[in-house]
């Protein structure tokens, strides 16, 4: 058994609206206010906060004449702000994360989470607590057979489009068996991926092709003064030519991935610190856009799925300047030369295909001896 998540547009009527959105400004303030207080217990106090002490404090808070307002939305949805508030704690002693920041009302993400007790999900239709109607869901496909939902989260992205996303948990999905044991994957600008088989996919550039568009938005918003309905207007139509890169962007990589761990038995990927790179000024934008980062997870996250095995070699390992056919290691590799010539064995190499051969046999290697595989991520 396996879980998966399945999300969906939604139109809530003006009332739902009103309510859901009052229950984010709700999960906002306990979160940061519970943080506050950990924060404080810590310094002060050298004492940690556990997740039973919030939740008690949240008692009291609604007991305030001040904060009254937290009666009107549900107290599942306020109860898993403070344990999202504990998840990011326990990131952040084990090392995976930052500390935990306050959430913004303008930069931080709308959403609330409810759990079993806070909806019901009846014959496709689902009512969340304190609302008298269902959702207006657009079921693009449906959930899978007999499949309860566990947790249920609504949120509004900057464009203010609704979305809700269904936990469910049900049997692992099967594939056809692969065509090819391993793939060797280079990920690049110029070309998205490049195979070990010697196939380049095109990175699409998705935030290149809008982005006149998206320059004459921005261009627009920075004229509107601040606090106006213009602005407002205006910083809804930047969101919504983000929106659009973003969901081709997401589309592209979902039937890239896909395929990929459908053709092949093992995929083998190199660990690229994603967020080293993007400091580069010269190319930020291109490593952004071609998201490597969001990639690997959805090659990880299907691999589970359907089993298969997903590994990565070490980021310092010399893939590009190795020649894949006799091994020898190039002393110097201008990332301006894209075709080389092997001082060892005399092949003619290309770039890209011969680092994915190497991320291949390296990848193949480590798996064999059990050692290398699957390096923490940064």
């Amino acid at each position: 058994m396996v879980k998966r998540a399945y999300r969906f547009r939604f139109y809530p009527t003006p009332e739902q609206a009103a309510l859901l959105n009052r229950t984010f400004g709700s999960v906002r303030y306990v979160y940061n206010r519970a943080l506050a207080e950990r924060s404080r217990a810590w310094t002060q106090e050298q004492r940690r906060v556990t997740f039973a002490e919030t939740c008690r404090m949240l008692t009291a808070w609604k007991a305030e004449l001040g904060t009254a307002w937290l009666y009107e939305v549900s107290n599942v949805a306020l109860q898993q702000g403070l344990q999202h508030l504990q998840q990011a704690y326990v990131n952040f002693w084990a090392g995976r994360a930052r500390y935990p920041h306050f959430k913004s009302k303008r930069k931080s993400r709308a959403s609330a989470t409810f759990t079993a007790s806070g909806f019901r999900y009846r014959d496709g239709q689902i009512w969340l607590a304190k609302m008298d109607a269902p959702l207006d869901i657009r079921w693009s496909r449906p959930l899978p057979w007999h499949a309860e939902p566990s947790t249920v989260t609504v949120s509004r992205d900057a464009a203010s489009r609704w979305h809700i996303s269904f936990l469910v948990e049900c049997a692992a999905g099967t594939m056809p068996q692969a065509k090819a044991m391993a793939v060797g994957i280079d990920a690049g600008i110029k070309s998205l991926v490049t195979l070990s088989t010697g196939e380049k996919i095109t990175n699409p550039r998705h935030e290149r092709r809008d982005r006149a568009r998206l320059a004459l938005a921005q261009q627009r918003l920075s004229r509107k003064a601040k606090g106006s309905a213009n602005r407002a207007k205006a910083r809804l139509k930047v969101a919504k030519v983000h929106a659009r890169i973003a969901d081709r962007r997401r589309d592209h990589l979902h039937k890239l991935s896909t395929r990929i761990i459908r053709e092949n038995q093992t995929v083998i990927i190199e660990d690229l610190p994603v967020r080293n790179m993007v400091r580069s000024h010269s190319l930020a934008r291109a490593i952004s856009d071609a998201a490597w980062a969001q990639l690997r997870a959805m090659l990880e996250y299907k691999a589970g799925w359907y089993g298969r095995t997903v590994i990565a070699i070490d980021r310092f390992y010399p893939s590009s300047k190795t020649c894949s056919a006799c091994g020898v290691i190039t002393a110097s590799l201008p990332l301006s030369v894209r075709e080389w010539t092997c001082a060892g064995c005399g092949a003619v190499c290309d770039r890209d295909v011969n680092a994915a051969k190497v991320i291949r046999a390296a990848g193949l290697a480590v798996q064999a001896c059990g050692d290398g595989v699957r390096p923490p991520r940064a």
